[in-house]
């Protein structure tokens, strides 16, 4: 079977298109994989098709422009391919945005935390420039939960951004918790009754020292633990939550992965920045697309380096790549220059379909297809 055939039987489940939908965006899918580009001029080139390059580029804009996405199935699809129900997980919360010509782009987006980046799951094109309200974050941790259910939530966390009477009390009666960071002039009400800036309680700590308060403190009408750590800049990170943390700076780090996968979106994967497409709609439908490549570069990048090569650690302890580009660079080198055996193309199926926790079976199931002439 080819890769593209394979995928397009695996999507079609999930995203209930017709087929010539789902080869189009297979196509689209494949193509974004070869070139590392959204643009849709360059995504055209990529695109497999006896067409004229006019007439892929047309098909393509009609496509965003015509077709309708089902984002629950889509967000089912991406908890699916790693294999999340069931499991305990961190969701982090955060925007990304820029600009094209006089356009503001502004994404929000809930992601998994996993691994050292984020997955996206849901995403929220905002009509609008700067910070999210708190009804626009409700309403998409809200449709999470309706697809998804609270239990496997272990706590959402959000920078500055993303404080408020509003959702912070929606999240306690969800019973979700949750870990924000503050402003440093943020004001807090203590049990006796005085108001301070919260920096006013941390203001002796020195560079990499930390503190947590053993009472809770009232911020934005709700009661909260605080703790804080001097970092080296001098600067200090300032964090609250509604539950007590044993350690909530090492929890607190996964929210940045959410900024790795940004940075993967855009210059260090996709280019995102440069679609040249600013109608919010079709921008929505434009990161589906990448959160599936997306998606699947990570786990190729997973199974490379559990069982091809491991990547190599430099100096400071991180990998020399992560494991989003190990997979994408090889996804674009077999994609562009042809796979060297028979088996990698049902191999990438695989890798595709299978969550990461049973990746160890890819190998004895590519052998069984082969066997059975699939």
């Amino acid at each position: 079977m080819e890769l593209g055939d394979g995928l397009g039987i695996s999507l079609k489940a999930h995203l209930g298109w017709g087929k010539p939908r789902v080869d189009c965006f297979v196509g689209m899918l494949l193509g974004l994989l070869r070139l590392k580009q959204i643009n849709l001029t360059q995504l055209a080139i990529g695109f497999a098709s006896d067409a004229d390059m006019k007439s892929r580029y047309r098909r393509l804009q009609r496509f965003f422009a015509e077709v309708w996405f089902d984002y629950d199935a889509i967000a089912h699809l991406q908890m699916g391919l790693f294999g999340f129900a069931g499991q305990k997980y961190y969701l982090t919360l955060d925007r990304t945005n820029w600009q094209w010509g006089k356009t503001d782009l502004n994404i929000l987006t809930l992601g998994v935390a996993y691994k050292g980046t984020a997955i996206p799951v849901y995403w929220l094109v905002l009509n609008k420039q700067g910070n999210s309200s708190q009804r626009e974050r409700i309403a998409l941790l809200n449709r999470f939960i309706q697809q998804f259910g609270r239990d496997g939530i272990q706590g959402i966390l959000g920078d500055r951004e993303f404080i408020g009477e509003q959702w912070w009390g929606w999240l306690k009666q969800q019973r979700i918790p949750y870990l924000m960071r503050l402003r440093e002039n943020q004001l807090m009400l203590d049990h006796k009754g005085v108001q301070q800036a919260v920096r006013s309680r941390f203001r002796d700590l020195k560079r990499g020292e930390h503190r947590r308060l053993r009472k809770t403190c009232q911020i934005s009408e709700q009661w909260v633990w605080l703790s804080a750590m001097r970092l080296d800049n001098g600067e200090l990170l300032l964090l609250a939550s509604n539950r007590r943390y044993p350690d909530p700076f090492a929890v607190y780090r996964l929210r940045w992965e959410i900024e790795n996968l940004f940075q993967s979106l855009k210059g260090r994967g996709f280019h995102w920045e440069d679609t040249r497409i600013t109608r919010y709609v079709r921008i929505k439908k434009i990161m589906a697309l990448l959160a599936i490549a997306f998606s699947w570069a990570h786990k190729v990048g997973e199974w490379k380096h559990a069982f091809v090569k491991p990547l190599r650690l430099k100096k400071h302890g991180r990998p020399e790549q992560s494991l989003f580009r190990y997979g994408l660079d090889h996804l674009t080198d077999n994609l562009l220059h042809g796979f060297r055996e028979v088996t990698e193309s049902i191999r990438l199926w695989i890798l595709f379909l299978w969550p990461p926790h049973l990746i160890s079976r890819v190998e004895g199931n590519v052998t069984l297809l082969l066997k059975s002439g699939g």
